[in-house]
C-alpha cells in the first residue's frame, strides 16, 4: 500500500512540475518580439535612386517614368510641357529579400536592368538592428546606331556597370533618411579627359505629411574631379501619392536622365540656371504569384 501511495506521489509531482513548465513557456518575459520595419519608403524608388524598399515575393511592378524639358526654354516650348522623355521599367520581387527589374528609355534608346539584395533589414526588439543595408548592382546598354560606323566598334562599348550600397534608418512613422555610396563605369567615353569610373555619395529621404502623402527628396554627389565638363550633380525634390494600387510621385528635377548612368553622369543642367523640369513616376503593383515565405526570407 505504501508503495502505491509513494508512486501515486511520485507521479503528481512529476505531472506538477510539467505543468508548470508548459504554463511558464505561455508567460511573456517582457521582452520586444523582433519585427522588421516596412515602408520606409512609399516606392522602390526615392526619386530616381533606389530606395531601401523591397516589394514583396511574387510581386511585379510596372514603372512608368516622364520628363518634361526645362522651364527656362521660355514660352517657345511651353516652359518644358513640349518635350517629352520617358523609361518604361518592369521590377519584380523573388523574395522579399532580392528584386530584380529592366527597363527602357528613349534616351539613347538605353535598356538597363538591375538585381537589388537586402543584406540587412531594420527591425525592432531582441535582435533586431537599427538600419538598413541594400546592395544593387545593374547595367545599361545604349542601342542607338554607332555615331562611326566605318570605324571598328565593340559591342562592349554600348554599355556601363553601376554598383550601389543603399544604408537607410526609419527613425520613425515620418522620417526616413538613406546615404547611397555609388560607382558608375562607363566603357566607352567620349574623350581622354573624361572618367571610366565615377563615385557619387547619394543622400535622400522621406518625410510622412499625412497617411497617403509624403514629400522626398534625392541628390547625388559626385566627387571632385570625376564629372565631365558640362555636367552637374544629379537633384530632385518633390511628393509620393498613394492612391490605392498606384504610387504616383510628383516632382522637379534637374536631370533628365532616368537610370543611374545618365542621372549621376549626364545630368546637364544647373539648378540655379533654372534649368529644372518637371518630372513624375507612376507606380503600379500586380500580385502575380503567391509565394509561401519562410523565415529566412522574411
Amino acid at each position: 500500500m505504501k508503495k502505491h501511495l509513494i508512486g501515486l506521489l511520485v507521479g503528481l509531482i512529476g505531472f506538477t512540475a510539467n505543468a508548470q513548465d508548459d504554463l511558464l513557456s505561455l508567460v511573456d518575459d517582457g521582452t520586444p518580439k523582433k519585427q522588421f520595419v516596412t515602408n520606409a519608403f512609399k516606392s522602390t524608388r526615392i526619386v530616381n535612386t533606389h530606395a531601401a524598399e523591397h516589394l514583396s515575393a511574387g510581386v511585379l511592378d510596372v514603372r512608368i517614368l516622364h520628363r518634361f524639358g526645362t522651364f527656362n526654354g521660355g514660352l517657345d516650348n511651353l516652359y518644358g510641357f513640349d518635350q517629352a522623355n520617358m523609361r518604361l521599367g518592369f521590377d519584380y520581387g523573388v523574395s522579399n529579400r532580392i528584386m530584380v527589374g529592366v527597363g527602357r528609355s528613349n534616351i539613347n534608346r538605353e535598356l538597363d536592368g538591375f538585381v537589388k539584395y537586402r543584406m540587412i533589414w531594420q527591425a525592432t526588439g531582441k535582435g533586431g538592428i537599427p538600419f538598413s543595408f541594400e546592395l544593387v548592382a545593374g547595367t545599361t546598354l545604349n542601342t542607338m546606331p554607332f555615331a562611326d560606323p566605318s570605324r571598328v566598334n565593340f559591342y562592349s562599348s554600348r554599355m556601363a556597370f553601376y554598383y550601389q550600397v543603399l544604408i537607410a534608418r526609419k527613425f520613425s512613422e515620418r522620417l526616413t533618411l538613406q546615404f547611397t555610396p555609388s560607382v558608375v563605369h562607363t566603357n566607352l567615353v567620349a574623350t581622354p579627359a573624361d572618367k571610366n569610373d565615377v563615385y557619387s555619395v547619394g543622400f535622400g529621404g522621406r518625410y510622412k505629411l499625412s497617411k497617403r502623402v509624403s514629400i522626398n527628396w534625392d541628390y547625388q554627389y559626385v566627387l571632385p574631379g570625376y564629372l565631365s565638363a558640362g555636367y552637374y550633380n544629379f537633384a530632385a525634390v518633390g511628393f509620393d501619392i498613394e492612391t490605392g494600387g498606384h504610387v504616383f510621385q510628383l516632382h522637379v528635377t534637374n536631370g533628365i536622365g532616368m537610370n543611374e548612368r545618365a542621372f549621376i553622369t549626364n545630368t546637364s543642367d544647373q539648378i540655379n540656371n533654372m534649368g529644372l523640369r518637371l518630372g513624375f513616376n507612376l507606380s503600379r503593383v500586380f500580385t502575380v504569384s503567391h509565394k509561401n515565405r519562410t523565415v529566412a526570407e522574411r
